[in-house]
């Protein structure tokens, strides 16, 4: 049996979340009228979109480099909504925890995985 991988799932739950996260700051810049609307919504979905997205590719070649850089592009957008600056930067802290954590659980499963299987011969 091949156990998912623990980086994958935490970085997954944190994007599926996150872009619930955005897609209610782009309500709040819609109603400030930071932007035309047509901007504002165009933004703010495709970001949703592709935050939603992200968790399908998470464990292929590049694909947490592109976390990163979602992450970058989550807190720029406090150029328009201020607050985000604050939450974008809890969510890099998230995504760096996840990232951390993930890879360190996953190193200690297959090592340990590798020691019973040692054992077993």
């Amino acid at each position: 049996m091949r156990n998912k991988s623990t980086k994958r799932t935490l970085g997954s739950m944190l994007m599926a979340f996150e872009s619930f996260v955005v897609f209610f700051a782009m309500l709040v810049a819609f109603g400030l009228k930071v932007a035309d609307g047509p901007t504002v919504w165009a933004i703010g979905l495709s970001l949703s979109f592709l935050l939603i997205l992200t968790p399908a590719i998470l464990g292929k070649k590049f694909s947490y480099g592109w976390g990163w850089f979602l992450q970058l592009v989550v807190v720029a957008l406090g150029i328009w909504v201020p607050l985000m600056y604050v939450i974008g930067g809890i969510f890099v802290c998230l995504w760096a925890w996840a990232m951390i954590a993930g890879g360190t659980i996953d190193k200690a499963r297959a090592a340990l995985e590798r020691q019973a299987n040692s054992e077993e011969q």
